[in-house]
């Protein structure tokens, strides 16, 4: 894949931030956690991968789950990191992705 150094380095620079954070924050009881969305099927993704086209055929075929993820997924993850009963967890970065970060779907 080509033009994905921008993308890729601000990705990074953000988890850095995220962790660099939680620790300087975490004696003030403040958690600093990432969410970090995969495939999720909004408006701007269906725009920019109409159903039935070849990218959006592709990206399903990347989706271990086989599946899209949905906005309610990504919404119970930062639900999960807003929770109290969750404060013992910072610094972390929650991937809802239906596995694409693992790699490729078998075939």
């Amino acid at each position: 894949m080509r033009n994905r150094l921008a993308y890729s380095t601000s990705k990074a620079g953000l988890i850095g931030m995220t962790r660099t954070m939680a620790l300087e924050l975490g004696r003030e009881g403040i958690t600093v956690n990432v969410v970090a969305p995969g495939p999720i099927a909004t408006p701007l993704f269906k725009h920019n991968h109409p159903e039935g086209s070849e990218s959006a055929q592709r990206i399903l075929q990347s989706i271990v789950v086989g599946k899209m993820g949905v906005p309610d997924d990504v919404a119970r993850a930062v639900l999960f990191f807003l929770a109290p009963e969750n404060g013992f967890v910072t610094g972390q970065v929650l991937y809802v992705c239906g596995g694409t970060t693992l790699g490729s779907a078998p075939v």
